[in-house]
């Protein structure tokens, strides 16, 4: 089925997300992994990607961890330093299948107040057709809800979405409903898939 719209996930495709590097140059490599082992900050995280007050949610699990209250604090207070820098290749590419006419969505896992302080930071955020923001839909990826829910808005087959993600478990759920899929490592494989895909020019792939 000839793709109608491509899909990209944002952070890790088209912005870095790497609090583990972040916090490694902040608080050194071994107080980060301890920091890490005692506390489940991707589960705080997921909170604020499915909407919740992003410095209330932050704020309160640092009370509840006095030991670590100035590192949690630091992923509110910080987070612009961790989302960084932006995957320029992968700017590029939206910007060309844009340039072609092929409609460009986001579907990613982002809170409502950090997509506003990303938009700030990356005005091509701004440059997609249409957002499927988590914090905004109140249910993150890999949930089918999520995907259900940007299958009924787009009106487009399933069949005809070409999504790139870095994580599998995101791709895996998306396929399973009929999209076509890449599996994000880099931005030249996914520069070659839409080029493979006949969507993008070698030349505007660059």
């Amino acid at each position: 089925m000839p793709i109608q719209a491509v899909i990209f996930d944002i952070g890790n495709v088209l912005i870095e997300w790497q609090p583990e590097r972040f916090y490694d140059a902040v608080i050194g490599e071994d107080r980060r992994r301890a920091f890490f082992d005692a506390l489940d900050l991707h589960a705080m995280n997921d909170d604020v990607d499915r909407g919740a007050p992003f410095r209330d949610r932050i704020y309160a699990e640092a009370e509840k961890h006095p030991a670590w209250r100035d590192e949690i604090r630091m992923w509110h207070d910080r987070w612009s330093d961790m989302a960084t820098p932006a995957i320029d290749h992968s700017v590029r590419l939206l910007r060309a299948l844009r340039s072609k006419g092929v409609p460009v969505f986001a579907l990613t896992n982002f809170g409502v107040e950090t997509f506003e302080i990303g938009r700030a930071a990356y005005p091509f955020l701004d440059e997609f057709d249409r957002h499927y923001v988590s914090g905004h839909m109140r249910v993150i990826k890999p949930e089918p809800l999520i995907y259900d829910m940007v299958e009924q808005d787009c009106g487009i087959a399933p069949g005809a979405l070409l999504f790139t993600d870095d994580r599998i478990d995101n791709i895996n759920v998306a396929a399973a409903r009929g999209w076509q899929t890449h599996l994000f490592d880099g931005p030249q494989g996914w520069a070659d898939r839409l080029v493979a895909e006949g969507l993008l020019g070698e030349k505007d792939a660059q």
